[in-house]
């Protein structure tokens, strides 16, 4: 059978931690997806996402994706429930479990990955400008605290965002900031810099390309026996 070829990275804070599995999927550069519906976008890539989670050693159907509608909603994926996606309403993802892949689209917010340093809890969180001003990642990890996970136990990283000057507010900034009033410490909490309106070659610009473009897609999971 033919392989899917993608592009993806992997971010060192998150690899050191073990049994945690994660990837950023980038701009596919020869599909063509300058197209106003996300939906058909989401489409055309497809075949490149469900390639990326296989290259984690899992199938489409072990990954839990959020609906997201820049809102400050989260959601504990619990697969014992039946393991919905997209989750409605929700912009935020938790689980405690192993063997379950959560998902975000991106393409100029920011997917901020977050994982227990013990492997027991993941999230991963769509912020952008406004789920950054409603604290959605504050509200994730109030959460993980009250299901027993301390922040100095967490660490966060921030995935490539559209960022000043090409945008008008630094969203990014706000997320460091809640997770330190969280107690996450300064050295858990990691950031590319990279501004996604700034480099097209790699990450797909909503801003940049005008609303006619692709979704960056953000797994995370715990490894399982």
């Amino acid at each position: 059978m033919h392989s899917v070829k993608i592009t993806q990275s992997r971010f060192n804070s998150l690899e050191e931690i073990s049994d945690i599995k994660h990837t950023f999927i980038l701009r596919q550069p020869e599909l063509p997806v300058n197209l106003y519906s996300k939906d058909k976008a989401l489409e055309i890539l497809a075949p490149s996402h469900e390639e990326g989670i296989k290259s984690l050693g899992y199938a489409l159907d072990d990954v839990s994706v959020a609906e997201q509608v820049h809102g400050d909603q989260v959601h504990i994926v619990d697969a014992s429930k039946g393991l919905e996606s997209p989750i409605s309403s929700v912009d935020g993802l938790i689980t405690f479990q192993k063997k379950i892949l959560l998902g975000i689209y991106v393409a100029d917010c920011c997917a901020v990955y977050i994982a227990d340093k013990n492997s027991r809890a993941v999230a991963l969180v769509h912020s952008g400008k406004k789920g950054s001003q409603l604290g959605i990642v504050k509200k994730v990890l109030l959460l993980m605290n009250a299901n027993g996970v301390d922040s100095s136990d967490l660490v966060v990283q921030l995935s490539p965002c559209i960022r000043p000057p090409a945008y008008e507010v630094d969203f990014a900034s706000w997320i460091r900031r809640d997770c330190l009033e969280c107690g996450v410490p300064a050295d858990s909490i990691h950031d590319t810099l990279e501004c996604t309106s700034q480099n097209l070659e790699k990450y797909y610009s909503y801003r940049s390309e005008k609303g006619k473009t692709g979704r960056m897609l953000a797994i995370i999971g715990i490894e399982g026996e």
